[in-house]
């Protein structure tokens, strides 16, 4: 790795590191983290610190596995986009098309799943402006929830479900069904709200290929990518690699949120999210981004064409409005910076200012619950992974905050 060439200075990498290693593990915060940068055709740099298992004292190590959490998504509209090259679905079809049992879905009313005693309690619907689109779906603007955001009725009712958890049983089928029974929180296009989107992805992965979204996954992506410890659990074989995830304990330091040698990623789910169950190592992920920071082909294998690719450098939002214009107050992100859009799956810089980040228009991101970010700069032919294992991180977006500073900060050239 030479930081010369790939227009860095070795001195400002190393204050990179130094930095966040005294500013996020040496303050407890993280147990431990793994940077990884690429840039004009090269690994630029890779930086580790702290310990991927504090219990058992093991330090972080390069090929350290990690739950990726929503960072999956990106890996999910990439395999959505592959068969939309393929003539199979495009953006903006209908999802009742592909979905028949969702063309009546009405947007909630009023109701109270809580005082109801169905299984699939009944709501008090309107109909929608206009039929859901595919690229509501990935835009996040479908009307979907997620059960965890403890805002509304709906996903009150999509917990109760357990729509989209990784032991539903039925897995993706069923989730679907039950989907066809709740209301949506808002009419398509009108509104962004984080949600299990990607994992209606992922059935339409499955069902428009004929094979288990995981099976497609692993041999039309991650095999020809080399990607070869990216799946949807860890097994035996691998185990001493993957590593402990944590969680705040509320008085500055972390506790054991899930143990890896007895991880429910330790084993195949029932139901395979696209949304957030995948585990990967920094290297897999890298490549992943490299075949995305090259225009869809990696060492051969072309996975989507440089046209598919540009349209995650665009914002896909109704009327190109950022996405903090239409997410309701405090609803969950992986990005909180004003000036980002949203392109296929990821966040996307549509005005740098609006950021107050050193960063470049059209670059895409996003990150995972456990606090892994990356992002893709294609005007500065730059690739950035980030590792690290914590839920519920008070830091989550500060330290990416930081991270993109740092990066930026360490360039001696810049192309955009």
């Amino acid at each position: 790795m030479q930081a010369k060439e790939t227009g860095f200075s070795a001195s400002r990498l190393a204050r990179l590191d130094e930095a966040m290693k005294r500013r996020y593990v040496d303050s407890g915060q993280l147990p431990g983290l793994l940077t990884m940068i690429y840039r004009r055709g090269q690994l630029a740099h890779t930086g580790m610190s702290g310990q991927m298992d504090l219990e058992r004292g093991e330090p972080m190590r390069e090929n350290a596995i990690f739950r990726i959490y929503s960072m999956s998504k990106p890996i999910t509209a990439v395999a959505l986009m592959m068969l939309a090259e393929e003539g199979l679905i495009g953006l903006d079809d209908d999802v009742a098309t592909h979905i028949p049992s969702w063309k009546n879905l009405g947007v909630y009313a009023s109701g109270m799943p809580s005082l109801m005693t169905s299984a699939s309690p009944q709501f008090i619907t309107t109909r929608p402006a206009r039929p859901m689109k595919v690229v509501d779906l990935v835009t996040h603007t479908s009307g979907l929830t997620y059960g965890f955001m403890n805002r509304t009725s709906v996903d009150r009712a999509y917990r109760r479900l357990r729509i989209a958890e990784f032991n539903a049983e039925g897995g993706l089928d069923a989730m679907i069904e039950n989907l066809s029974t709740l209301p949506l929180e808002f009419s398509p296009g009108t509104a962004w709200n984080y949600s299990v989107a990607m994992d209606v992805m992922g059935y339409l992965v499955q069902k428009l290929s004929g094979v288990s979204f995981g099976e497609f996954l692993r041999t039309r992506l991650f095999e020809p990518l080399g990607m070869t410890d990216t799946a949807f659990f860890c097994p035996p074989e691998k185990v001493d690699r993957f590593s402990a995830c944590y969680m705040p304990n509320g008085s500055g330091g972390l506790k054991l949120q899930d143990d890896p040698r007895n991880s429910m990623y330790a084993a195949p789910p029932s139901l395979e999210s696209g949304g957030g169950g995948l585990v990967s190592t920094a290297h897999d992920y890298m490549r992943f981004c490299r075949m995305m920071l090259q225009g869809g082909t990696l060492d051969g294998v072309q996975i989507l064409s440089p046209k598919t690719v540009a349209l995650f450098s665009l914002n896909h939002l109704p009327d190109n409005q950022e996405l903090s214009q239409m997410a309701p107050p405090g609803m969950f992100s992986e990005s909180g910076y004003a000036g980002m859009g949203f392109s296929i799956a990821c966040g996307v810089n549509i005005d740098v200012a609006k950021t107050r980040l050193p960063g470049t228009l059209g670059e895409y991101s996003w990150g995972g619950a456990a606090a892994t970010a990356f992002w893709i700069d294609p005007k500065e032919d730059l690739a950035v992974v980030f590792m690290t294992q914590v839920i519920g991180s008070e830091a989550r977006l500060t330290l990416r905050r930081d991270l993109r500073t740092l990066v930026y900060s360490a360039m001696t050239e810049s192309f955009a």
